[in-house]
């Protein structure tokens, strides 16, 4: 690990390992440092991002008096102790394995409870699990870019007439025999082939996350979300092909095809290729298999057991939503945005929708982004 190259970023923000975090050596980012007692929040990040996603927001609030940890999550970068095959048990990277991680760094660092855990993305899952199951160590919770409505259901009153095993969800075929045949990337993102297509795409892996990152980000001027009716196979086809992708393209294809100009990528203030070159050297080295197996664990279905044992449960910490006007990702399950502010939700107190942001929101727009955390964490310490 002392071989690898030093990581672009700011002076407040330094880079550390804590071993023997749930049989992880674990890559943390750390800002606010410098003084004991203060606060602490953790900050956990989504696909394809790393603890570097956070570095633009980590002064903001180490500024404004918190301890802020940003680790590479289980699967990520330069964190180790997980198997990076697919044939590798997926029982580690399931939700609740996730949360332990959580809990374990904290810990780690001295704390019995943090005052929020903000997660964004695929983090943002983690989040609002770790504030489910453990409200007493994280007190408040910000979900970023993928909204939470709820554990799954258990099934009630069936006594007397046994619930039936649930068939396979129709909208793998109903998308595959539409005109334009499509299919879900969360279940591509699950098959053998999908790290192999990215980790050795034809145009490389820089170039590979240029044209993803610009895709789902507001540069890309079609990304125009709005709430969906149904979970159909007509209604999702209006989601872009990053999110429902041509059926016989891989992630690698469907990106390049809104590959941004040379133009385009210089004019890019948010994620210059200095900053890009960081996220494409860890990738190039580690692959993407770690990722993809938190979406196989999913889409699986073999977990969906263990959360049930939450059913009904709701987060009931202070909590806030904040995503870009422009990212699909609010939208994407139809009704989870919804159901998020009226039932999974008890102590909502922001739901924020940030102009000129898409997916990447936190780098896309962090001035924003900040000033909303900051004015977050002090309105949730009143509440709690």
């Amino acid at each position: 690990m002392t071989t690898l190259p030093e990581i672009p970023l700011p002076t407040s923000i330094r880079s550390r390992y804590v071993d023997n975090i749930n049989g992880l050596r674990m890559h943390v980012l750390e800002a606010g440092f410098e003084t004991k007692g203060r606060p602490c929040v953790l900050l956990l990040h989504g696909f394809p991002e790393l603890a570097y996603s956070w570095r633009k927001v980590m002064p903001v609030l180490a500024a404004a008096g918190y301890h802020v940890i940003a680790p590479d999550q289980r699967g990520y970068g330069r964190t180790t102790g997980w198997d990076p095959s697919y044939e590798g048990g997926l029982g580690a990277f399931r939700l609740p394995n996730l949360v332990r991680d959580a809990i374990g760094l904290v810990a780690a660092f001295g704390y019995r409870s943090v005052d929020a855990v903000i997660g964004h993305d695929f983090g943002s899952s983690v989040a609002a699990w770790c504030a489910l199951i453990r409200p007493d160590v994280f007190q408040s919770v910000v979900l970023m870019s993928a909204p939470f409505g709820g554990p799954p259901a258990l099934p009630l009153d069936t006594v007397d007439a046994p619930v039936r095993p649930a068939a396979p969800d129709p909208i793998h075929r109903e998308l595959a025999a539409l005109p334009r045949p499509r299919k879900h990337y969360q279940w591509y993102y699950s098959t053998r082939e999908a790290n192999n297509d990215m980790h050795r795409a034809p145009q490389g892996v820089h170039d590979f996350l240029r044209a993803y990152y610009h895709h789902k980000s507001a540069d890309w001027k079609d990304n125009k979300p709005y709430p969906l009716k149904s979970w159909t196979a007509d209604e999702i086809a209006k989601l872009p092909t990053y999110y429902v992708m041509d059926l016989a393209k891989n992630m690698a294809a469907t990106v390049a095809e809104e590959m941004p100009s040379a133009a385009e990528i210089a004019a890019n203030q948010w994620l210059p290729d200095s900053e890009l070159a960081f996220y494409s050297a860890e990738y190039a080295r580690t692959g993407f298999q770690g990722g993809l197996q938190w979406y196989r664990c999913g889409t699986s279905g073999a977990f969906t057991p263990e959360l049930q044992t939450w059913s009904g449960r709701t987060i009931d910490v202070p909590s806030a939503f904040i995503s870009g006007k422009q990212d699909w990702g609010t939208y994407q399950r139809p009704g989870v945005y919804e159901a998020m502010q009226t039932k999974a939700c008890t102590n909502m107190i922001g739901c924020h929708l940030v102009d000129s942001a898409g997916h990447w929101v936190q780098q896309e727009q962090p001035v924003e982004v900040s000033r909303l955390l900051v004015q977050f964490l002090q309105e949730a310490r009143t509440k709690t």
